[in-house]
């Protein structure tokens, strides 16, 4: 299923406009759809086009983890939060933290049962 939105921004895929912004954008109607595939995909290549853009990262940990990526949405994250703080952007940074921090605890083996 694509939303009108969608095919919109994917006639500017290949153009003079194709960048960040525009791939961004991709990926969080993606998101919206519930398809954290082919937002992985665009988002991915948001952060590809700029390093630097915190909010990319953030909807890529995201996607990824949506996606049942766990480790990989980790990664992107703590990249995510080295940028933000490097920008100053400190609200998304907190925010990439707090979804880094549920994403560890998920990863983290449960101790056996020392009831027995």
């Amino acid at each position: 299923m694509t939303s009108a939105v969608i095919a919109n921004l994917q006639k500017l895929i290949g153009t003079p406009r194709d960048g960040a912004l525009l791939r961004f954008s991709l990926g969080n109607e993606y998101l919206k759809l519930g398809d954290a595939a082919n937002a992985r995909l665009h988002l991915s290549e948001a952060v590809a086009h700029d390093p630097a853009y915190s909010a990319a990262w953030k909807l890529l940990g995201r996607a990824l983890a949506d996606d049942g990526r766990a480790e990989a949405a980790l990664a992107a994250y703590r990249r995510g939060i080295a940028v933000a703080e490097k920008k100053g952007d400190l609200q998304a940074a907190k925010e990439m933290t707090v979804f880094a921090r549920r994403i560890q605890k998920q990863l983290e083996p449960t101790p056996p049962n020392q009831d027995a």
